[in-house]
């Protein structure tokens, strides 16, 4: 069987899919002929992308889920099971910051930050991941970011988490290698999404001059990595970490 008819017969989850680099993950994974499972906060945002999806000719479908709720998303894991979804692929993406420095830091903005970007992570692999090890496949990929590598003034939360992110990729491909399933991470760099376009102009044109292809990339660079994690062509690929980030981390 072909690449692409295996592709039509599997199921991807992705987070945080209501915009940005969710939402163009979820597409191009639709592309590549999954099925796909929209998962954002908001039931408008992930119900777009799902519209979008199937519009398009796609097959998707929306679950409003507070990534940062560990019950809910446990919930929501046993009622996508107990209907008889079989989720083939995870993109662990959703993702918040809170910046501050340190000292100004209070509690809930650690915290919120944790819970949302890395603790997520533990609940939706925990909740779906059992099923890819007794059915000896399946792809997970967490998608960190270049912050987690260097780590940020004013970021020590999102870095923490990110690089936690990394961490807990690395163990998981240890633990699931044998069992076929691939664990990977990826770590964008600067990319257009709303989350940079609050960026002054000043910052923007600092930050490029640290990039050596001058440019932000787009939230479609990181999802083509992240088709390609997902296919038949890195069967022998886990426990790895791909900067996509325009040469700023090499």
């Amino acid at each position: 069987m072909s690449e692409e008819n295996n592709n039509t017969l599997r199921t991807a989850l992705v987070t945080g899919a209501g915009r940005g680099i969710g939402r163009a993950i979820a597409e191009k994974l639709a592309s590549d002929g999954m099925r796909i499972i929209c998962v954002s906060k908001s039931p408008d945002s992930c119900g777009a992308a799902a519209e979008a999806i199937s519009d398009a000719g796609g097959d998707a479908q929306s679950v409003a889920v507070d990534v940062s709720d560990g019950a809910a998303v446990s919930q929501a894991c046993e009622q996508l099971l107990s209907s008889g979804v079989e989720v083939d692929v995870l993109v662990n993406n959703a993702g918040i910051t809170r910046d501050n420095l340190l000292f100004r830091m209070n509690e809930e903005e650690w915290e919120s930050v944790l819970r949302t970007n890395l603790t997520s992570c533990f609940h939706w692999t925990k909740g779906l991941a059992r099923p890819m090890t007794q059915r000896r496949w399946g792809r997970i990929i967490n998608v960190s970011s270049v912050v987690g590598v260097t780590g940020n003034a004013g970021q020590a939360n999102y870095a923490a988490a990110k690089a936690g992110m990394i961490g807990f990729t690395k163990s998981l491909a240890k633990e699931f290698a044998a069992r076929k399933v691939t664990v990977n991470a990826v770590a964008p760099g600067f990319i257009e999404t709303d989350m940079t376009s609050e960026l002054d102009e000043r910052l923007r044109e600092a930050v490029v001059k640290f990039i050596p292809m001058k440019r932000f990339g787009q939230p479609q660079d990181v999802a083509h990595m992240v088709s390609y994690l997902c296919s038949e062509g890195a069967a022998y690929v886990t426990g790895k970490v791909f900067t996509v980030d325009g040469g700023m981390v090499i």
